[in-house]
């Protein structure tokens, strides 16, 4: 192929990755490979067709294998200290609240179902724990920090 078309082909990888499959950094390694054989024909390294490809699998077997996961984990959030969910925040109720009923208040930004999962009844303007949250609902109790 042609350097251009390597170049084409890993922009519309990456623009494949980037704006139209969660593909997990797949694509992305498909992509920098494809535009590195092209780099390689711009620099005047005279490859057949079948090497070109031959380099192109390499090359993305080789980073797939080598950078993808730690890549993938970095930019997703599994870093070490990165709490993920809602369990553990507190919120200030603004109305009473008895247990196992449910009533509505706001928490970053938005309305919100909380439901008292603890034992005692909850008074309004009591600042309470998120014990989990499920969908648009945070199961709270009354414990303090």
């Amino acid at each position: 192929m042609i350097w251009w078309a390597w170049m084409i082909l890993g922009a519309v990888l990456f623009g494949a990755e980037l704006f139209a499959v969660d593909a997990q950094f797949y694509l992305v390694f498909l992509g920098l490979s494809a535009a590195l054989v092209g780099l390689a024909g711009v620099a005047g390294i005279a490859m057949a067709e079948w090497v070109q490809w031959l380099v192109f699998a390499a090359l993305s077997l080789t980073s797939m294998f080598t950078f993808r996961r730690a890549l993938y984990n970095k930019i997703r959030g599994n870093v070490p200290g990165f709490k993920e969910g809602l369990a553990g925040e507190y919120l200030e109720l603004p109305e009473d609240l008895a247990p196992g009923h449910q009533g509505r208040a706001s928490f970053r930004g938005s309305d919100w179902t909380v439901v008292n999962d603890g034992s005692d009844p909850i008074a309004g303007g009591t600042r309470v724990r998120v014990i989990r949250s499920e969908g648009l609902t945070l199961h709270v109790s009354a414990d303090s920090e």
